[in-house]
């Protein structure tokens, strides 16, 4: 099993910038990718990020591109969301998931769909005013 927990959520103001990190423990899957969704109020959850295991290949949702950068620090079993130019459609819970599938294997499309991921985090709310 795979557990991980995310941390870094709040408030924040239309224009700002959060951290989002995800501490990962238990079995850690050699050459797996690591993902960040996220989910508003009444809609489906929505892929937002990728990254491959050594960190050089990462995907983006357009509606994040060029704004959201995501990382992975391998020796802290850690992974990170920098959100920067926030806005108010960004709010929405975030969850970390994990997959133990080799993110090249995985490919662009795959990637972005929730049920290729069979770990999950419980959730940061990230909330942006306006």
């Amino acid at each position: 099993q795979v557990q991980l927990v995310e941390s870094g959520g709040g408030l924040v103001q239309a224009g700002g910038s959060l951290r989002l990190s995800c501490a990962t423990s238990g079995r850690t899957f050699r050459r797996g990718a690591m993902g960040w969704f996220r989910q508003a109020p009444g809609k489906e959850r929505e892929f937002v990020a990728v990254v491959s295991w050594s960190g050089g290949t990462t995907y983006y949702a357009d509606s994040v591109l060029g704004r959201f950068t995501i990382s992975r620090d391998n020796a802290k079993n850690m992974v990170y969301l920098q959100m920067d130019s926030l806005k108010p459609e960004d709010t929405a819970v975030y969850y970390c998931a994990a997959t133990p599938t080799d993110l090249v294997l995985l490919g662009p499309v795959q990637a972005r769909v929730a049920k290729e991921y069979d770990f999950w985090g419980q959730g940061t709310q990230v909330t942006v005013s306006s």
